[in-house]
């Protein structure tokens, strides 16, 4: 199994949907919203690291509010 964090930026005011929101999708394993530069912080997880960039990061970056993420993914996700 894959692991990463992804680091996101929302629209002003959003943090909190945002965070809702994305928690319900598929391969979110934890979704908080946080003070700081980023937002909200998110834990996926998926079968390997080309699911997570192929499928998992991508449907959270989706989501309306989102305006910029960055995806540290796990170095020993185990």
């Amino acid at each position: 199994m894959a692991e990463a964090y992804m680091l996101i930026q929302t629209e002003v005011g959003r943090a909190e949907v945002v965070a809702k929101q994305v928690a319900a999708l598929p391969g979110v394993l934890s979704s908080e919203y946080v003070t700081g530069p980023y937002d909200v912080v998110v834990r996926i997880g998926g079968n390997n690291a080309e699911d997570l960039a192929a499928n998992i990061a991508p449907s959270v970056q989706q989501v309306t509010g989102i305006t910029r993420t960055l995806t540290c993914p796990i170095a020993d996700a185990d």
